[in-house]
C-alpha cells in the first residue's frame, strides 16, 4: 500500500481518491460525518480507530500558516460492524433528511465458514449499498405495494415511506481475506487518505493541540475535587457540577 500511494498515477491511486471523495462530500456537498461499516466481526472496533485517526489529526482549524480556515475541515467518524448497524442506524442512511456518506468494508473469505452465513452476509453488504445508490421510485414501490393486494387507501397512505431517494455515496471495499498484511494495507490505505486531506486543506495532520487545553484544565481541577469547602473560582456550571459531585461522593461515604 505505501508503495501504490507513491507510485500509482492518481486516477488509479487508493489513497488519493478516498482522500478527494471525502473532500468533496465535507466540503461541497455538506456532509460532515462518515459511517464506517465493516461486514466482519473482526474488524469490529475498526470504526473506532478511524475516529481517532481521523478526528484528532483533521479536526483543526489553523492552516500551515497558522491562519483560522474559512473552509471545513475535519469529518466525524463513527460506524459499528455492518450486521449491527443495519438494525440500529442505517434507517438514518437510507431515508434521513441528511446525507451520511458511508465505508464498507467486507473479506471475500471468512476465518469461520458455517454453512451459507458468510454469503448471506456479503449479500447484505451488496445490497446495501446498492439500496443506498440508487434508492426506489415512487413507481417501484407502487407495484410492490399493488401486488401485496392492499387497497388504494392503504397505498396512498403506505407510498411515501416505502419510497427511497438514492444518491447516497458509499465505497466499497472487499478485501479478500483479514490477514496481518490486509489489514496492514488497510490502515495504511487510510492513513495515506488523511494525509491527502491535511496536504489540501493545508492542516498538520501530525498535531493534537486541542486536547491539550482539557489536560492542563484537569490539572488545576484536580485539587478542588479534594477539598470540603464549595468551588468558587471556576465558571458558574463548572462549579454546580463540582460542588454536587463533592455532595454526592461525601454522602457516598
Amino acid at each position: 500500500m505505501d508503495a501504490h500511494f507513491r507510485e500509482a498515477p492518481y486516477r488509479k491511486n487508493a489513497p488519493v481518491l478516498m482522500g478527494l471523495l471525502d473532500i468533496w462530500n465535507n466540503d461541497f456537498l455538506g456532509a460532515k460525518s462518515r459511517v464506517v461499516a465493516p461486514y466482519d466481526e473482526y474488524l469490529s472496533k475498526f470504526p473506532a480507530f478511524l475516529s481517532q485517526l481521523e478526528m484528532e489529526s483533521l479536526g483543526k482549524r489553523i492552516n500551515s500558516r497558522g491562519e483560522v480556515v474559512d473552509y471545513s475541515t475535519g469529518t466525524a467518524i463513527w460506524g459499528a460492524a455492518g450486521t449491527d448497524a443495519q438494525h440500529s442506524f442505517f434507517q438514518l442512511l437510507h431515508q434521513g433528511s441528511s446525507v451520511i456518506p458511508a465505508d464498507f468494508i467486507a473479506p471475500a473469505i471468512s476465518h469461520n465458514e458455517i454453512g451459507e452465513h458468510h454469503k448471506i452476509l456479503l449479500s447484505n453488504f451488496f445490497a446495501q449499498t446498492e439500496a443506498l445508490a440508487f434508492g426506489r421510485t415512487e413507481e417501484e414501490a407502487k407495484k410492490e405495494l399493488e401486488e401485496s393486494g392492499l387497497s388504494d387507501v392503504e397505498i396512498e397512505k403506505l407510498l411515501p415511506h416505502k419510497t427511497f431517494p438514492g444518491s447516497r455515496p458509499t465505497n466499497s471495499i472487499l478485501i479478500k481475506k483479514i490477514t496481518p498484511y490486509s489489514l496492514g494495507a488497510l490502515i495504511a490505505a487510510y492513513e495515506h487518505k488523511v494525509f491527502v486531506q491535511g496536504a489540501i486543506w493545508d492542516v498538520n495532520a501530525f498535531d493534537q493541540w486541542g486536547v491539550e487545553l482539557g489536560k492542563k484544565l484537569a490539572k488545576s481541577v484536580l485539587p478542588s475535587l479534594s477539598e470540603r469547602e464549595p468551588t468558587k473560582n471556576r465558571d458558574s456550571s463548572t462549579n454546580g457540577l463540582i460542588n454536587k459531585f463533592k455532595e454526592w461522593s461525601r454522602k457516598r461515604d
